[in-house]
């Protein structure tokens, strides 16, 4: 799903899985493309980021309740 820049300048920062706005997470909708994306174009450390942010803010998408 790509963002605006006016749209992603209104997303909180705590809702970026990496710090300095990358890979929004603030629905399940960007979580899952998120998480698409890191594993396509991110290092290791952003995956493991974007993994754990998903897993705090969305366990439904893990199987998790």
């Amino acid at each position: 799903m790509k963002l605006t820049p006016q749209a992603r300048a209104h997303i909180k920062p705590s809702n970026f899985a990496v710090p300095g706005g990358h890979y929004p997470v603030e629905d399940p909708s960007h979580a899952k493309a998120a998480l698409f994306d890191v594993a396509k174009y991110g290092t290791p450390e952003q995956k493991a980021q974007v993994r754990a942010k998903v897993a705090s803010k969305f366990p439904s998408l893990y199987g998790n309740k």
